[in-house]
């Protein structure tokens, strides 16, 4: 069974738009028969979307650190493992998964979609990437990501891996089109 990692907020943010794209992302990725991983918590649209996956039955897997169980409730009826820090449980929710969905969030969202980024840069993994957009959040970020490599900071070739999509489904088709051709290695270096 492939994983599809949820990247999100533990906030609902402020337009309840934001809380209709994790319910659907949530709900079809269970129905696609994908297991949801997600940073464990029960709160904001990290609860919404991990109860969207798991009322359609869809397997759950929540990773959540022991010092954030207070602040972000771990959604308990759902397979959850609980780790000793932050470092660990982004290592895990890599291990884990297959892909990622990056939702809205705040600055751990931000640090989690430029860390699996960066290890793809670093040709560390191939795993597809897909910003899931509302009122298109992402945009701000994708600009700054595609200034990085008009200025020669970050090779082109990361230019086609920052892909967007506005719906769930959208986003779903577009993990599964990579997963069926995946990429070759592609160089370090901004020369090549």
């Amino acid at each position: 069974m492939k994983s599809i990692c949820v990247f999100c907020g533990s906030r609902a943010g402020d337009d309840d738009g934001y809380a209709r794209i994790a319910e659907n992302a949530g709900s079809a990725i269970g129905k696609a028969g994908y297991r949801f991983v997600y940073g464990g918590g029960s709160y904001g649209l990290m609860g919404i979307a991990a109860r969207a996956a798991f009322n359609v039955n869809g397997l759950v897997l929540g990773i959540i650190p022991e010092f954030l169980i207070n602040s972000e409730g771990a959604f308990k009826e759902a397979e959850h493992r609980v780790v000793p820090n932050m470092h660990v449980r982004k290592m895990e929710m890599y291990k884990e998964s297959d892909a990622f969905l990056v939702l809205p969030g705040g600055i751990g969202t931000l640090e989690e979609a430029v860390e699996v980024l960066s290890w793809m840069r670093l040709q560390l993994h191939q795993k597809p990437i897909v910003f899931l957009s509302h009122n298109n959040y992402w945009n701000p970020m994708i600009d700054l990501l595609k200034h990085t490599i008009s200025e020669g900071f970050m090779p082109d070739w990361m230019s086609t891996e920052l892909y967007q999509a506005k719906s769930a489904k959208d986003a779903l088709a577009r993990i599964e089109q990579e997963w069926e051709t995946p990429k070759e290695k592609r160089s370090l270096w901004l020369d090549d």
